[in-house]
């Protein structure tokens, strides 16, 4: 039977697609009209046009389906207006579930965040005991995750929902075309645009690994528990480093406290909001979570799902390489000019 994978014109969702067809699964994607349909190019699916903001598409989308990949999100970490991300994480979770829950599948895989989880002040790596909150959530991305990870765990407990739970950390790879915005970050640091960095730390993690624990929730996942899947834990400034040597180019040198770039976010924020301009590159929302170091363990997902990512600058070096391939950089992976 067919398994329905939503988000999938995106990066991890076409990610999961890609692995699944892998697997000779049979695939419908449920996906908006507007979409860019690049990362599905070529690829055998089964396609429904619909929208998180369109409850009534999931039922014909989920009917006669085996299972649910419920990947899609609005992934953006400054929005003008923040009420459509609650819809489409939150409500638009309630609803698939639901519709879920009516076709009777036999298991869901609900795609949240690492952004969910709560840190350790001391920098050790949190895993998915670590206790948080909602006021500890930073910015509407994280807090409507949150918002719409509990809403699965609920269904999970007094509605019976057969969902497992995967917290992915920082996916960097092929494939980004929108891009994220660490995908961003790396294209940006591949164009020499990034000399200088801030002390923070990210969980990288290959996207089709993550794309291969998505599977692995669905084979060997319990219901209703979470598994975190990640790679490894770098700083900043190492993972501007990897980077630059994919490209032949320099590493950043120059460390900036965070506090100096506040006057930056708040200009750059505010000119945005007067113009309606693309989306700012330093957010206040970036900078409060740059004073936390975002490092996760994976232990859960190796331990119980088989979960394996490999190294982190294999990632990043994929990342470099497609964003080249795609013409978006200037300078090769290989470290030789155009």
């Amino acid at each position: 039977m067919t398994l329905l994978v939503t988000g999938a014109t995106g990066f991890v969702g076409a990610a999961v697609v890609r692995a699944l067809l892998a697997q000779g699964q049979a695939v419908r994607v449920l996906v908006r009209p507007e979409s860019d349909p690049s990362n599905l190019h070529g690829l055998e699916v089964e396609t429904v046009h619909g929208d998180l903001l369109d409850p009534a598409s999931f039922a014909p989308a989920v009917a006669g389906c085996r299972g649910v990949y419920h990947v899609a999100a609005d992934y953006r970490l400054w929005v003008p207006d923040p009420a459509p991300m609650y819809r489409a994480n939150v409500d638009a979770t309630r609803e698939l579930m639901r519709a879920a829950l009516d076709a009777g599948v036999e298991r869901v895989v609900y795609t949240s965040s690492v952004a969910t989880l709560g840190h350790h002040a001391d920098g050790r790596p949190a895993d998915e005991s670590t206790p948080s909150a909602l006021s500890q959530m930073i910015g509407h991305y994280k807090r409507s995750k949150y918002l719409a990870e509990q809403v699965v765990q609920e269904m999970v407990q007094q509605e019976g929902l057969p969902a497992v739970i995967v917290n992915p950390s920082t996916p960097i790879g092929p494939g980004d075309i929108k891009p994220t915005p660490t995908g961003r970050m790396v294209l940006d640091a591949a164009r020499g645009k990034m000399a200088a960095y801030v002390e923070t730390g990210l969980n990288v993690a290959h996207v089709d690994d993550v794309a291969a624990g998505h599977l692995l929730a669905y084979a060997n996942g319990q219901v209703g528990e979470r598994y975190i899947l990640g790679g490894e834990d770098l700083s900043l400034k190492q993972i501007l480093t990897i980077v630059a040597h994919a490209c032949g180019g320099k590493p950043p040198r120059v460390r900036l406290p965070v506090g100096l770039i506040v006057p930056v976010a708040l200009l750059v924020e505010g000119w945005t909001r007067l113009t309606h301009g693309k989306d700012p590159l330093v957010t206040m929302d970036g900078l409060r979570m740059a004073k936390k170091t975002m490092y996760f363990s994976w232990q859960k997902a190796a331990n119980e799902l088989g979960y394996q990512p490999r190294p982190a600058c294999e990632a990043i070096e994929d990342a470099v390489h497609w964003f080249h391939q795609q013409g978006l950089c200037d300078v090769a992976a290989t470290g030789q000019k155009k």
